[in-house]
């Protein structure tokens, strides 16, 4: 007789209380299926990216002549990704050896995609420059638990406090790269409220209604959602923004 599902599924206390204020009655679930080895899904270039991650990359719907920014870019994934459409696709990253996994995954991939270290927080680019940009923002990782298990005994309730206050600091240099009329699509990879849909809509963006182009996506407040026994994936909250002003 296990005294908790917590106990029962490995989880802290904190985290499983947390799952289920915001998930509900698929909070068990979620927590079952992230104690599960992740499946591997390969692109047709040969990169190996989870599809939610692929999904947040199709959200910004890139297209050829446009700019965009990858705020957030290591590993590449989505970068790279986004460059297959025909963009002018930039990858920026804070760390520099994270933008060397950038960099060394472009090179694998044969794309014309420059690569930057940067701080988002004080981004290196003129404002309103770029047609989208994506900031898939640091978070605490609590919705791809199956890829990091330790993770969730390094993490404390401190930790996601700080990461929302990055978070918004991060999305407001982010909101201040785009053009009128352009777009902002901002993702985590965890299933907190906190760090994902609590956070405000930037001064002069709206929120975009339509339906996100692929994916296995579940509307949650003004964002998306995918839970990862939905489809078999990390949990991923994705929101779309596009300025008006």
């Amino acid at each position: 007789t296990w005294p908790s599902d917590a106990a029962r599924l490995s989880y802290p206390e904190w985290i499983a209380d947390a799952l289920q204020r915001d998930l509900g009655d698929e909070a068990v679930e979620a927590m079952e299926r992230m104690n599960l080895a992740p499946s591997v899904t390969e692109r047709a270039d040969g990169y190996v990216q989870d599809l939610s991650s692929l999904w947040v990359a199709y959200a910004v719907e890139a297209r050829r002549g446009e700019r965009v920014l990858d705020m957030c870019a290591a590993p590449g994934g989505k970068a790279t990704a986004m460059a297959g459409s025909g963009a002018a696709v930039i990858a920026a990253d804070r760390q520099p050896h994270r933008a060397d996994l950038v960099r060394q995954n472009v090179e694998r991939l044969e794309l014309d995609l420059p690569v930057v270290i940067a701080d988002g927080t004080r981004p290196p680019f003129g404002d309103a420059r770029f047609d989208a940009v994506l900031l898939d923002a640091p978070c605490s990782g609590l919705g791809a638990l199956r890829r990091r298990a330790d993770a969730r005994w390094r993490i404390e309730p401190n930790d996601v406090r700080e990461l929302t206050r990055l978070q918004a600091q991060l999305l407001a240099a982010a909101a201040s790269l785009v053009r009128p009329g352009g777009r902002l699509v901002y993702s985590v990879c965890t299933l907190l409220d906190a760090e994902s849909v609590d956070h405000e809509t930037p001064a002069g963006f709206e929120v975009v209604e339509a339906e996100p182009p692929a994916g296995r996506w579940r509307r949650h407040r003004q964002g998306w959602r995918v839970l990862p026994q939905d489809a078999d994936t990390d949990g991923m909250v994705m929101i779309r923004y596009r300025r008006t002003t």
